[in-house]
């Protein structure tokens, strides 16, 4: 029998790596334009749907340790796809043509980003942190905010709604607290700092245009999660 080939496994492993996680993203998309295609629901709806299932991808690309050149090379990609999409009907339930926001160029581009940035430090909680408030928190203040906000407030000439905005700094919250939590411990800094991330993020989404809050909210928010740790518990 002939041994193992250490670069072999190593190089067969990556390929599983990279199958699952297109095969994630894949069934995202295939299930995104399936509704768009053959049911009621709308492409606001729709965008929503692949907004958030998409940001739960770096939870996968964090258990299975991705490659930093894998993450940036996906982004890549896939901000190559949104930008053409945004003038040609690649993927309409997704990105219609025409819209008026390059908000998902944006989130690719965010992604890649923090994976470059958070990756080869070894700090992928803040990756995570980043782009699950905009998945999450943006996803679900815009789609209550459409549904439900009968309190609107205009910022710079945008509508917003208190009901999406009360929305964003919960699920935020949320989001930053977890995973805190789950680095820092139970310990009175972890729920302070996912106060002060939570309502940094609400504020980058609200005073956001044209879709550069898929940009602002997702650094900004992993920026300052990644610098307020240092402070609090570093310096200790």
């Amino acid at each position: 029998m002939l041994n193992s080939v250490p670069w072999l496994e190593s190089t067969s492993l990556l390929w599983w790596q990279i199958a699952i996680v297109a095969i994630c993203l894949g069934a995202v998309v295939l299930l995104a334009e399936t509704l768009h295609r053959y049911s009621d629901t709308n492409s606001e709806l729709t965008r929503k749907i692949v907004h958030i299932s998409t940001g739960n991808v770096i939870l996968l690309a964090w258990w299975l340790q991705i490659p930093t050149w894998v993450g940036i090379s996906a982004a890549i990609v896939a901000s190559a796809i949104a930008l053409l999409s945004y003038y040609l009907p690649i993927l309409p339930g997704i990105n219609s043509v025409g819209r008026k926001s390059l908000g998902t160029f944006f989130y690719a581009v965010s992604i890649g980003v923090l994976i470059a940035w958070f990756w080869p430090i070894h700090q992928y909680q803040y990756a995570a942190m980043g782009i699950l408030i905009m998945a999450w928190g943006d996803g679900l203040a815009g789609l209550i905010g459409q549904h439900f906000g009968k309190h609107p407030y205009e910022v710079w000439g945008m509508k917003k709604s208190w009901e999406g905005s009360v929305t964003m700094a919960i699920t935020s919250y949320a989001v930053s607290s977890l995973i805190l939590l789950a680095v820092n411990g139970n310990v009175w800094q972890t729920w302070f700092l996912a106060v002060v991330i939570a309502l940094f993020a609400t504020g980058l989404e609200a005073f956001s245009k044209l879709g550069i809050d898929n940009l602002t909210v997702p650094l900004g928010s992993a920026a300052l999660g990644f610098v307020l740790n240092q402070l609090f518990f570093l310096s200790n």
